[in-house]
């Protein structure tokens, strides 16, 4: 089973039918109107109607339910600074899933832990035990089969829709870096889900 179709309902958003549960909500225009103006009542309409997929794309992204509840505490905070100058050249939920994004990518930039995850990634790939036909099939255990970078790499550019070129100033790196990134984790997670397959364990 290829990769991309067991991880098509992992983005923040879930499955097309939860688009209007995610990112892809449409804001009111006079709760937006109002939170530009500083109004708290408004910033808590916002938080309320897009909090939850912030959270699910933050910890998609990093594994660690503690690591995106602050993400979404400072996006939210961020939110509330800058606002105002909203401009609306894309829909709310749009801006909103990107300011995540960066945030998430923040914490992985920032986190010593990750700095030579790809050297790591590798290894771990080679002394790994067997993966069950259960998790060789299930989009969140096989993500976290890879290291944050690799994660934030496969789920913004197979499920949110980020182009190479959007990956390359997240990162701050070229874009044959995010091509790269994408290509070998791709190739990983073949492998793990085949390796159930190998092993006999698929019913």
């Amino acid at each position: 089973m290829s990769p991309r179709f067991v991880l098509v309902n992992m983005g923040a958003d879930g499955p097309a039918a939860c688009v209007n549960k995610g990112f892809g909500q449409a804001l009111d225009g006079q709760v937006l109107t109002r939170a530009r103006r500083g109004d708290g009542a408004a910033h808590a309409a916002i938080y309320r109607v897009y909090s939850r997929a912030c959270y699910n794309l933050a910890l998609r992204i990093l594994g660690e339910p503690a690591a995106a509840e602050d993400v979404v505490q400072d996006v939210f905070l961020r939110m509330m600074d800058t606002v105002a100058g909203f401009r609306g050249d894309a829909p709310f939920g749009a801006w909103l899933k990107r300011m995540t994004a960066n945030a998430t990518i923040d914490v992985i930039r920032r986190n010593k832990r990750f700095d030579g995850e790809d050297a790591i990634d590798d290894l771990e790939a080679s002394q790994a035990p067997g993966v069950s036909a259960d998790d060789a099939v299930d989009a969140w255990a096989l993500l976290m089969r890879l290291g944050p970078r690799s994660r934030a790499v496969v789920l913004l550019h197979e499920m949110e829709g980020y182009t190479h070129k959007e990956l390359s100033e997240l990162f701050g790196q070229s874009e044959s870096y995010s091509k790269s990134v994408l290509a070998r984790a791709l190739k990983r997670l073949d492998s793990i889900a085949h390796a159930a397959d190998r092993s006999g364990e698929v019913k």
